[in-house]
């Protein structure tokens, strides 16, 4: 079997490592337990967790085992990387909801069964430390100085970093230096926006323990412009299909820009690399046939094949034959909110098909917004009961943007 640092590499997931030749001769000789935190900050993962969730499955796939550390304690603080500002503290109550979430969500992608994987909950530990030990014991092997050096404290700096957030590092150091200790844990695995947290606890180890552990980041979800990958008009592309539909999340992916599906095939599916070289050859409107790949392969890893054939059907029926689907967006309106009938942008505001009066007035203005196939050409238009065929309207904005709205009694 390829030794998995190989795999990982090949397919771009690699940013950052802290020894590379000994972690490639680690995970080739020993079966390895590594960890990856997620703080609970909401109800569900996103598409940004995804690809360092990709990466525990290959690594587990390989033979090495995975810790998932949800962060029930080091939530209750907030991890400054990456923000401008200082996060929302929340409730002890709401950060043990979403950390169950987290665990149902982690648990269809990764194997916990039999000991294979460890899901643990770092308020195991964090939360009932004596402060003055703590301070004592784990404080005592940081540096002031050397801590505002890091990426993560430096750009907070001029618009102000709060002592709470600057605990943060500690506590994600004391998490490695806990896993290390209890399960032989040697690598910590993250987001590149994590490699100063991440440097920090093999610095503790070290100075506890006089052992070496090591730690390796991955490249971050971005387009080829450098955004950063997960959001939509609709905010948040969410791994839970109640706050973000399977169709949506599939023509997510279906729509990424062509320069994009290839690297997105590499990283976050896993189709092997002999088919992504075929479709690295095709030019033009083939590149369709890739993007087709990507959304089902990657609706297939959250939310099943049954789904993900689902959301498939779903949009070549829309988009191949013009055809209407059990499985596209739907809303219902009533006949009595319709009534005597209801303005175009009324009526698609009220089932959410556009944000605003404003937003549809420049969709009808620029020529993007049809029902059943007909361009709206009027802001006046007037939608009444007798606009529904067998109670269905199809309405669309620009080329992939679909919604059936349903007449219900």
């Amino acid at each position: 079997m390829a030794n998995v640092f190989d795999t990982l590499k090949e397919r771009g997931l690699i940013a950052q490592l802290t020894h590379e030749e000994k972690i490639r001769e680690l995970l080739e000789k020993e079966k390895v337990t590594f960890y990856i935190g997620f703080d609970p900050t909401a109800d569900s993962l996103h598409v940004g967790h995804f690809l360092q969730m990709v990466v525990m499955r290959h690594m587990q796939l390989a033979g090495h085992r995975p810790i998932a550390i949800i962060g029930g304690g080091t939530a209750m603080v907030g991890d400054p990387s990456g923000r401008t500002d200082m996060r929302q503290m929340m409730t002890k109550e709401t950060i043990e909801y979403n950390a169950s979430r987290f665990k149902e969500q982690l648990s269809r992608f990764i194997d916990f069964s039999d000991g294979k994987a460890l899901m643990i909950n770092n308020a195991d530990w964090l939360l009932n430390l004596n402060y003055v030990e703590f301070l004592r014991d784990i404080g005592v092997h940081f540096s002031v100085n050397r801590m505002l050096t890091a990426e993560c404290f430096k750009s907070r700096l001029e618009r102000g970093l709060s002592f709470i957030e600057f605990n943060y590092m500690l506590m994600q150091s004391y998490d490695f230096l806990k896993l290390y200790e209890k399960y032989n844990c040697k690598i910590q695995l993250g987001g590149d926006d994590q490699w100063s947290n991440i440097i920090a606890g093999i610095d503790l180890v070290r100075r506890v323990h006089q052992d070496e552990v090591y730690g390796m980041t991955f490249t971050l979800l971005t387009t080829s412009d450098g955004k950063k990958m997960g959001k939509t008009q609709k905010g948040a592309v969410w791994l839970d299909k109640e706050k973000f539909p399977v169709y949506d999340f599939y023509q997510y992916w279906r729509n990424v820009d062509d320069q994009d599906v290839i690297r997105f095939l590499k990283l976050i599916t896993f189709v092997p690399m002999e088919e992504i070289k075929e479709y690295e050859k095709l030019e033009g409107a083939a590149i369709n046939e890739a993007k087709k790949r990507l959304a089902y392969e990657v609706t297939k890893l959250v939310h099943g094949e049954e789904e993900a054939k689902a959301a498939q059907k779903a949009a070549e029926a829309v988009f191949g034959g013009g055809g209407i689907d059990a499985n596209m967006p739907s809303k219902t309106i009533s006949e009595d909110e319709l009534g005597e009938g209801l303005g175009i942008l009324d009526l698609l505001v009220k089932v959410g098909f556009i944000p605003s009066k404003a937003e549809g007035k420049r969709l009808i203005a620029q020529g993007g917004l049809y029902l059943d196939k007909e361009k709206v050409e009027s802001f006046d238009l007037k939608i009444t009961k007798e606009s529904f065929k067998d109670n269905v309207l199809i309405a669309r904005k620009g080329k992939k943007s679909y919604l059936k709205i349903e007449l219900v009694k």
